[in-house]
């Protein structure tokens, strides 16, 4: 299932954080603090055309079991419609946990980006793109499979 895009949400955050294209994952991080009740989340993105696959991403949700909405601070650098994206959840943390993974990975390697997050060894690798575990892996694979259905389905768009 995919969640709804919360879109004037995303635009509004995206302003607020004054979000860049090219850091979905600083982007998803900054919403995450400034955000009441968030979850940072990572994963993959799926849509139809270019790269063909799927793109490692990073966004936030809200709300609760019932009504679980998307909010992505990169969409405005996106170029896409809210109907056009299928997010694909690898990890969800709290933004206590989230802080305190950002806290020690600043500590333990400062030399390194402390995003994105990768969960604890062993990771899985597929190709050039490393992996968290089991569920990073389970996510691309979902996410791949989406890429390939849409692709087909819209030739004329690609």
């Amino acid at each position: 299932m995919n969640k709804l895009l919360d879109e004037t949400l995303s635009i509004k955050t995206a302003e607020q954080i004054n979000s860049r294209a090219s850091t979905p994952f600083d982007n998803a991080y900054k919403a995450a603090l400034s955000t009441e009740g968030a979850r940072y989340i990572q994963g993959f993105l799926a849509f139809a055309g270019k790269p063909y696959r799927p793109v490692e991403h990073s966004w936030i949700e809200v709300g609760d079991a019932s009504d679980v909405r998307i909010i992505d601070p990169t969409l405005p650098h996106l170029n896409k419609k809210p109907e056009e994206l299928w997010y694909f959840v690898a990890q969800r943390l709290t933004v206590k946990k989230l802080k305190a993974i950002i806290e020690e990975s600043k500590e333990d390697y400062p030399e390194d980006e402390p995003l994105p997050i990768y969960g604890d060894p062993p990771y899985e690798y597929y190709g050039d793109i490393m992996l968290g575990g089991q569920d990073y892996l389970a996510a691309y694979q979902a996410a791949e499979a989406k890429c390939k259905e849409i692709n087909e389905l819209n030739p004329e768009r690609n």
